[in-house]
């Protein structure tokens, strides 16, 4: 039986990236710390699987009340919340977005929309990993929190319910603790949650200080009514669910376009091509077809008078046999296809049908006048040689018996 692979955890560190390596116990253990701040200059990474989550920075956060339960809803209502508030990932960049139950309340549910900014130069390590989640999911929380840490150098905080993320955001304090700044865009972002009906009441606000238990808690301290609990950042484990988050390098998706771009101009190369040499061969049929013309011309020309007028009388006495030698002229194929243009089960009937060279003349009667309306459309769109009629139905009238009608079919320049 093989061993299974190890993963290797990419994770965004107060300074710079961390890689976390995943222990025979199942847990993680810290490799490098204070790595570099571009993901494409991490070198070095370990073999086997590799996972990277996302800093908060690059995400938008997007929770919402959803009023359906139904999970087979849920990414179509977060697709329609993302474009409500104007956020759209890159279709060029993969799989940006995704849906997290928060929880559910009997016919309705608590969701995260997550949203990735499509990652850029440097945003990608230099192995494409297997897998791609957010940090705030790779750290646990316990009931309804509050967190905040430090990324790249910046605050960054998340709320919790239910030990689920809710929203997280990066802040603009740079400080070693959490100064004012960062207290107001926490209290901004509770404000927004409770309009929005997603009220959140912590019991706990965690500062995972990157000096540890000797950090401080900041403005936080007091700022929030709850008293902040100092330490360090908690390590960090695989989210549950996983994510369906798969960027792709951006890079190589305008490689594949610039790709494709060059292929269409060599299908557009091609397609002239075939242009040309179908026309030069509609050109050759032209000629001919011209060519033609003057000998049928000449033709008349040297004819005596008394044989043109027999060919003329000729072609009348033929056109006058075409309900018999020609098969879609026949009385009986064309009283076949105008039984097939009468709605099935309708009640219409027809009283008399004349068929005259160039004429059909249907005379008939429904119990109402939708089918009526509908025989007269069959006519007139029939695939056969009833298209060919230039149909008159006039409305029906209503009689006692119902509705009746006269429809008349004319084959264009000819002469009843």
């Amino acid at each position: 039986m093989s061993k299974q692979q190890e993963t290797t955890l990419l994770v965004p560190g107060a300074r710079g990236w961390e890689i976390w390596k995943q222990s025979s116990a199942g847990g993680f253990s810290l490799q490098t710390a204070d790595g570099p701040s571009r993901a494409s200059d991490l070198g070095n990474l370990p073999g086997g699987n590799l996972a990277m989550l996302f800093p908060v920075r690059g995400m938008h956060a997007l929770p919402f009340k959803a009023s359906s339960a139904d999970e087979s809803l849920f990414e179509d209502l977060s697709a329609m919340h993302a474009e409500r508030l104007g956020v759209r990932a890159d279709p060029m960049a993969g799989q940006l977005s995704d849906t997290f139950v928060v929880s559910k309340e009997g016919d309705s549910a608590t969701l995260l929309c997550v949203v990735l900014k499509s990652p850029g130069d440097g945003d990608l390590p230099p192995r494409s990993p297997k897998e791609f989640d957010v940090s705030p999911r790779a750290f646990q929380v316990r009931g309804e929190a509050i967190a905040a840490w430090v990324e790249f150098g910046r605050w960054v905080f998340a709320f919790f319910r239910n030990s689920k993320l809710l929203y997280s955001q990066a802040t603009s304090s740079a400080g070693p603790a959490p100064d004012a700044a960062c207290l107001r865009e926490i209290q901004l972002a509770l404000g927004q949650l409770a309009i929005q009906g997603l009220p959140l009441k912590p019991e706990a606000i965690h500062i995972w200080s990157p000096d540890g238990d000797a950090g401080s808690a900041g403005s936080l301290a007091n700022g929030l009514g709850l008293p902040g609990k100092v330490s360090p950042r908690p390590e960090p484990v695989l989210p549950d669910p996983r994510s369906k988050l798969l960027p792709a390098d951006v890079r190589a998706a305008r490689r594949a376009q610039v790709a494709r771009q060059q292929k269409m101009a060599g299908v557009a190369a091609v397609a002239v091509a075939y242009l040309g040499v179908a026309g030069w061969f509609g050109y050759g049929i032209w000629r001919d077809q011209q060519k033609i013309k003057g000998y049928k011309t000449q033709a008349a020309q040297i004819m005596p008078p008394e044989l043109s007028a027999a060919v003329a009388e000729h072609k009348i006495l033929w056109a006058e046999l075409e309900p018999v030698v020609d098969y879609n002229r026949a009385p009986v194929e064309i009283m076949s296809r105008v039984a097939k243009a009468i709605p099935p089960n309708s009640g219409l009937r027809l009283k008399t049908a004349e068929v005259n060279a160039g004429q059909i003349k249907l005379v008939g009667e429904a119990p109402q006048a939708a089918p009526v309306n509908t025989f007269s459309l069959n006519l007139s769109r029939e695939s056969g040689n009833l298209g060919e009629y230039d149909w008159d139905t006039p409305p029906p009238s209503n009689s006692t018996k119902g509705w009746d009608f006269v429809f008349t079919g004319t084959l264009p320049d000819t002469t009843p």
